[in-house]
C-alpha cells in the first residue's frame, strides 16, 4: 500500500541544485552567539554545507539535563545567516516553537524522533504551519514503526506543506552494539517504496553515537543512495553542552566529505551490465526455488498441525524450537553464512508456521 502523500514539489529540487551530497551541519545545541557564528563561518568556508543547523530546544530523557537556550538561540542563528548566507534549520516540538521559528526567519525546521512518535504533537505542529511554505524534515520515530513515520509526513502534506523530507536517524537499540541507534536501513527502503517522492537524508551522528563511527555510517548512507546528510558539527565538540561524543569539528567534516565515495545508480559499461544481468537471473531462479520450498514446508506444517490437534499437543514446542535454531545457526556457521541473517529468517518462518497451525486449530474447533 502506497502512502497518501500527494505528488508535490519537494526538497528534491533544492537538493538537486547542490553538490552531492546535500549537507546540513552545525552543533547539536546553540550555546552562545560566539559559538553559533564561529561554527557557521567555518562551515561556510568548507563550501560543502547548504544549511546550518543548531538546536534551540533540546528534549531530554531526564530533567536536569541541558534543554536548550530557547528563543534567544534563534536570534543567534539569524545572525549567523546574516554573516554567512547559509540557510538555517532547527528542531520544533510544539506550536509555540513554530511561532518562534517563523518570527525569527528560520528557513527550515525538523521534527525529532520523540515528537514523531506522538500523532497529537505532530498534528499540533502541522496546524501551526497551515498556509506556511517552509521545508519540513521529519525524523523517524524511536522505534521502527513505518506507519508512524509516514503518518507524520501525511499530516504535513494534508495542511499543504509542499516541501517535505525524511531524516533517518536510526532506532532504539535493544542490545549493546557499536552504534548508539540501530540503523535498520531496511526501514528506509520501505519508506522509499511507499513514498518515493520524499527525499531521505541520513543523520549519521545519532546513528553512530560516537564520532569515530560517523564516517562509516555516512558512507553507507551514500552507498544506498540517500539524498543527503545531517551531521552534528561543533567548533569544540569535546566541550559541547549536549551530545559531545557524537559531534565533529568543521575540519573533520571537510575531511569526511572529501573522502566520501559517491557512486552512480547506473552502470558505466556494457560488460558490467551483462554480468550483472546474468547474476540477477541466477538469483531470480534461486528465489523461485526458495518460494517453492516454502510451499512444500507449508504443506508439512499442516500435517504437523493435524497430529498436534489429534493428540491435544500445544502448538508451540519450546525444546523443538531451541533445537531448530541451534541446528540452523550451526549450519550457517559451517557454511560461513551470516548467523544473524539465519536467526532472523527462521524467526519469521517460525512465526508464520505457528500462525498457520493456530488457524488450522481454529478451523478444526469450528467443525
Amino acid at each position: 500500500m502506497s502512502s497518501a502523500i500527494h505528488k508535490r514539489e519537494s526538497l528534491q529540487s533544492w537538493i538537486d541544485q547542490t553538490e552531492t551530497p546535500f549537507v546540513i551541519a552545525g552543533p547539536c545545541s546553540a550555546e552562545n552567539l560566539e559559538q553559533v557564528v564561529a561554527t557557521a563561518k567555518q562551515l561556510k568556508e568548507t563550501g560543502k554545507v547548504s544549511v546550518f543547523r543548531a538546536g534551540a530546544w533540546k528534549p531530554r530523557t531526564r530533567p536536569g539535563s541541558f534543554e536548550g537556550i530557547g528563543s534567544k538561540a534563534l536570534e543567534w542563528m539569524d545572525e549567523a545567516k546574516n554573516q554567512t548566507g547559509l540557510s538555517t534549520i532547527t528542531e520544533v516540538a510544539n506550536a509555540q516553537h513554530v511561532e518562534e521559528v517563523l518570527k525569527h526567519n528560520i528557513d527550515m525546521l525538523w521534527l525529532g524522533a520523540r515528537t514523531t512518535v506522538n500523532p497529537f504533537y505532530v498534528q499540533e505542529i502541522a496546524e501551526a504551519l497551515r498556509g506556511v511554505d517552509i521545508p519540513v524534515l521529519v525524523k523517524n520515530p524511536l522505534h521502527p514503526d513505518l506507519g508512524l513515520w509516514i503518518g507524520a509526513l501525511e499530516r504535513f502534506d494534508k495542511v499543504g506543506i509542499n516541501q517535505l523530507g525524511a531524516v533517518h536517524r536510526g532506532f532504539y537499540a535493544h542490545k549493546p552494539a557499536p552504534f548508539r541507534n540501530e540503523p535498520r536501513w531496511d526501514i528506509s527502503f520501505e519508506l522509499r517504496a511507499k513514498a518515493p517522492e520524499i527525499p531521505i537524508l541520513c543523520d549519521p551522528s545519532h546513528i553512530a553515537g560516537k564520532r569515530e563511527w560517523i564516517k562509516e555510517v555516512s558512507q553507507t548512507a551514500m552507498d544506498i543512495n540517500f539524498d543527503g546528510l545531517m551531521i552534528e558539527t561543533h567548533i569544540d565538540p569535546d566541550n559541547a553542552w549536549s551530545d559531545a561524543s557524537q559531534q565533529i569539528t568543521p575540519s573533520a567534516l571537510t575531511d569526511l566529505l572529501n573522502n566520501l565515495v559517491i557512486r552512480t545508480e547506473g552502470l558505466n559499461n556494457h560488460s558490467s551490465e551483462e554480468k550483472l544481468e546474468k547474476f540477477r537471473k541466477h538469483i531470480d531462479g534461486l528465489d523461485s526455488e526458495l518460494i517453492k520450498l516454502l510451499d512444500q514446508r507449508k504443506a508439512l506444517i499442516d500435517k504437523i498441525g493435524e497430529i498436534k490437534y489429534e493428540d491435544d499437543m500445544t502448538i508451540f514446542q519450546m525444546q523443538r524450537w531451541f533445537e531448530i535454531m541451534r541446528n540452523r545457526e550451526n549450519l550457517a556457521d559451517d557454511l560461513g553464512v551470516n548467523k544473524d541473517l539465519v536467526n532472523e529468517l527462521f524467526n519469521v518462518i517460525h512465526k508464520y508456521s505457528v500462525n498457520q497451525q493456530i488457524d488450522l486449530l481454529k478451523t478444526k474447533e469450528k467443525k
